[in-house]
């Protein structure tokens, strides 16, 4: 969150700066180490605009660090500590050529905080939910065992498998979405303008309608008179959806459907468990304890309802439990993860069997959904063609009445 700061310098300017930290008593703190007098702070409130009205019904997105502009960080950044650059002026260097205003307005307060003495783990940790709760966590292991590059370098492996493998799933669903979507929009453009022009027809000829035509013209005369409304309720709708899914208890609901959709629930399934496997695998490689490690694990996975699932295995590590017996008690690994996970704790290679169970993952789920779109081009086509030929017989079945009267 941001705050509103008046501080004055050590040359005597009072000064009024905007900064963002956990809470107020983490900002003054950090204000003080840096050799500044604090005379208040307040909460920062924003101005209200059309991005506040957004952000009121919930159409607007918060502003985040997109994983690929993360990745490219990562590239440089480890490129200039290979060379043997300090990090303060490898970070200067890098805001002279950053264009996203987002990440250079969060790496400008990064810099200055890792001027003033703040480590660079906790100067990214301190943006909350900005950053992947992995990435902090990295780099204080780097931080801690003194090779931040290779613990970079591993975080970038890292951050490029998982987009590979969202890059695999978005683009499997694309195909979907554009049939589907212009499936209804066919429909709706002759149930609101093509099928209404009929009654017209129907009328001056004084055809006694069946059952079905009655159906088809009531719903198509009300979806054109009503459009406006309909319209309006859609927006809202939507605006009230997307706060709900924003709460703890909306998120766990959708993730929790979207596990039990046909088909498609079991590839988001792996999909969540591959995350878990990926982000302990890089921790444990990057030398971090279990228990601490585990824990930001399950808070990167990104289905809520398997984080869920995933989170009673802290207390069961903690009290000496065996991984594999604590994520068997979830039951949302399969036998041949949790026999991997048991081999790799038997022999001390935990790290590379968790990369391995992920590698697996990713590629069972670009195999189902290769399955996913093969089944789906010709059902849709099924489920179209059934949808037209109900609407053609329910508009001409009158003419067949008419024209059966006449002779």
């Amino acid at each position: 969150m941001e705050f509103v700061c008046r501080i004055g310098t050590p040359d005597g300017r009072v000064e009024r700066v905007v900064r963002a930290a956990r809470d107020e008593r983490s900002l003054r703190e950090e204000l003080e180490r840096e050799g500044l007098h604090v005379f208040g702070i307040q909460r920062a409130v924003p101005l209200p605009g059309l991005d506040g009205l957004l952000a009121a019904v919930g159409l607007r997105r918060r502003k985040k660090v997109t994983l690929r502009t993360l990745l490219v960080f990562n590239q440089e950044l480890a490129a200039l500590l290979k060379a043997g650059l300090p990090l303060l002026q490898g970070l200067n260097l890098m805001l002279e050529r950053l264009k996203d205003p987002v990440f250079r307005e969060v790496l400008v307060q990064v810099r200055d905080k890792v001027k003033s003495g703040v480590e660079l783990s906790d100067a990214f940790a301190s943006f909350g939910d900005l950053f992947p709760p992995l990435y902090a966590s990295t780099l204080k292991a780097g931080e801690r065992t003194g090779e931040l590059e290779q613990v970079i370098r591993r975080f970038i492996r890292y951050l490029r498998l998982v987009l590979e493998a969202r890059k695999r799933v978005f683009s499997a669903l694309v195909y979907p979405a554009v049939l589907v979507g212009l499936a209804f929009a066919m429909l709706f453009v002759m149930a609101v303008f093509v099928v209404p022009r009929f009654t017209v027809f129907y009328d001056a000829m004084d055809l006694q309608l069946p059952f079905l035509t009655r159906v088809t013209v009531g719903v198509s005369v009300f979806l054109r008179d009503n459009l406006l409304l309909l319209g309006v309720g859609v927006v809202a709708g939507l605006g009230a959806y997307a706060r709900w899914r924003r709460t703890a208890t909306g998120r766990f609901a959708i993730d929790r459907a979207r596990l039990r959709l046909p088909f498609l629930g079991p590839v988001l399934h792996r999909f969540a468990i591959g995350e878990f496997c990926r982000s302990l695998s890089t921790l444990l490689a990057g030398g971090m304890p279990l228990v601490p490690a585990l824990e930001i694990s399950v808070r990167a996975v990104s289905n809520a309802y398997v984080r869920a699932r995933l989170m009673p295995t802290l207390q069961a590590v903690r009290e000496g439990q065996a991984l594999h017996a604590a994520l068997e008690a979830t039951e949302v690994f399969e036998d041949l993860a949790i026999d991997m996970v048991k081999v790799g704790e038997a022999t001390g290679a935990l790290d590379q069997m968790l990369s391995s169970v992920a590698d697996f993952l990713d590629e069972e789920v670009e195999v189902r959904m290769q399955r996913i779109l093969s089944l789906i081009e010709p059902l849709m086509l099924i489920f179209m063609g059934l949808i037209v030929a109900l609407l053609l017989l329910s508009v001409y079945l009158p003419l067949f009445s008419a024209l059966g009267n006449v002779r």
